[in-house]
């Protein structure tokens, strides 16, 4: 029996560039049957839309194809696990529907896969060739701090953009963190993986959905689901802090007792309130994300809601709507 390629692309307000992705789908679709024998099925998650983009996408479908709509926006670390929670298929290949994930790349993965039986997951690595040298030195510094103390590397740029076995399915799956930061779990889970480099293309249509607010939202969810660096950063900071001020106190106090010398007053005073009141502020912050973080995984509440699903055989979308 012919294996099966499960094809997951989550969008969100993507409607200008459905007619072209989908094209790419479909060279896709018929590049993999030809290479390796294999059938595949699309799996488009409308991540809460407000374009219409589900129903241009339905129109543009052909073959096998689902499209699961989301009663709202929950995110694309969620839609990509609704993708995944309908997955059925031997391997799945996740990619964007921005157009910046190509078919060659595609290919080579899942070619990659076939190839190797000992290999569980191949992934794209953004090789960051249009990005600022600031941007790139952030990049850097932050993979340095969340892999600090880790029994596992997060790989540095790489995404959502994989190929990988129903194992690795199922194992992903079965782990229902509520807030979720794809790239640790996919290092967290495991098994073998091979990287790829590849440079992104460029978007069709649209703008990139990340702004650099969200970025350091994305990064901060990552430090508080995978990392307790921050905190150890802060009380480093806390205890050198207290460590100044005890050496300053002596100081002050010899000066006193061998040579007459009077305290300064309000300056020194206020330099000591600012600096140890903003660093019980940013520890307290700090804390109160991680406390965030422990209380919406324990009201357990659904990663994401479907609102209906959209099937590209009719007699499938009739057995649904029973």
């Amino acid at each position: 029996m012919a294996e099966t390629l499960d094809i997951i692309a989550p969008f969100l307000n993507e409607a200008e560039s459905a007619v072209a992705f989908v094209g790419l789908l479909d060279r896709l679709e018929a590049a993999v049957g030809e290479r390796f024998g294999m059938s595949v099925r699309k799996i488009l998650i409308d991540d809460g839309s407000r374009d219409g983009g589900a129903e241009r996408f339905a129109a543009a479908l052909s073959g096998s194809w689902e499209i699961v709509r989301l009663s709202r926006n929950f995110g694309k670390e969620a839609a990509v696990l609704a993708g995944l929670d309908h997955s059925r298929g031997d391997m799945v290949l996740i990619m964007d529907s921005d157009l910046q994930h190509s078919m060659e790349i595609s290919l080579t993965m899942i070619g990659e896969l076939v190839e190797n039986a000992d290999i569980d997951v191949v992934y794209a690595q953004n090789d960051r060739r249009e990005a600022s040298w600031r941007r790139s030195q952030m990049a850097r510094l932050f993979y340095k701090l969340i892999n600090s103390s880790q029994r596992f590397d997060i790989p540095e740029n790489a995404g959502d953009f994989r190929v990988m076995r129903a194992a690795v399915v199922r194992a992903l799956i079965s782990v229902r963190d509520k807030r979720r930061f794809n790239k640790g779990l996919f290092a967290w889970a495991g098994f073998n993986q091979k990287a790829m480099l590849y440079t992104p293309e460029n978007r069709v249509s649209g703008t990139s959905k990340w702004n650099r607010l969200n970025l350091i939202a994305f990064s901060l969810e990552g430090f508080t689901s995978f990392s307790v660096i921050p905190l150890r950063i802060i009380s480093l900071i806390g205890l050198l802090a207290a460590l100044a001020g005890l050496a300053y106190g002596v100081k002050v106090l010899f000066e006193v007792l061998f040579y007459g010398i009077s305290v300064p007053g309000y300056p020194s005073l206020m330099v000591a309130v600012v600096l140890l009141g903003g660093l019980n502020l940013t520890l307290l912050g700090l804390i109160g994300e991680y406390v965030w973080v422990t209380l919406s995984e324990s009201k357990d509440r659904p990663v994401y809601i479907v609102r209906d699903v959209l099937h590209g055989d009719a007699a499938e979308q009739a057995a649904s709507s029973k």
